[in-house]
């Protein structure tokens, strides 16, 4: 099991910038991906970044060179720095991370079969107005 608690959210004037963080505990070593999304009133939750270990990030063509996705080494904490904000960026921020597992029994059978599994936290919003 993995918990996520986001922070880092508030009120931004346009073209201001923020910095959103995401605290991850519990089986750490099982995640292989982390990824912000978030969502706006009325709309489908979007991936805004995302990082999968030992890969380079990617970004959604809105976050493309206005947004950064970074960890720490030790894979505890991820982050979101946000430059150039605009109106269309307010939204509630969520943080994901992915996991893969593998069962005790399907190893010693010599059949394992990963296990997929995504994790949420509650969302931080970020507002951009004036």
């Amino acid at each position: 099991q993995v918990q996520l608690v986001e922070s880092g959210g508030g009120l931004v004037q346009p073209g201001g910038s923020l910095r959103l963080s995401c605290a991850a505990s519990g089986s750490v070593g099982s995640i292989n991906a982390f990824g912000w999304y978030r969502q706006a009133p009325g709309h489908q939750r979007e991936l805004v970044a995302r990082i999968n270990f030992g890969h380079s990030p990617t970004y959604s063509d809105s976050a493309q060179g206005r947004f950064t996705i970074s960890t720490d080494n030790a894979k505890r904490t991820v982050y979101l720095r946000m430059n150039s904000l605009k109106p269309e960026d307010t939204a509630v921020y969520y943080c994901n991370a992915h996991t893969t597992t593998f069962r005790a029994e399907d190893v010693m059978r010599d059949k394992p079969i990963p296990y997929e599994m995504d994790y949420w936290g509650k969302g931080t919003l970020v507002t951009v107005s004036t």
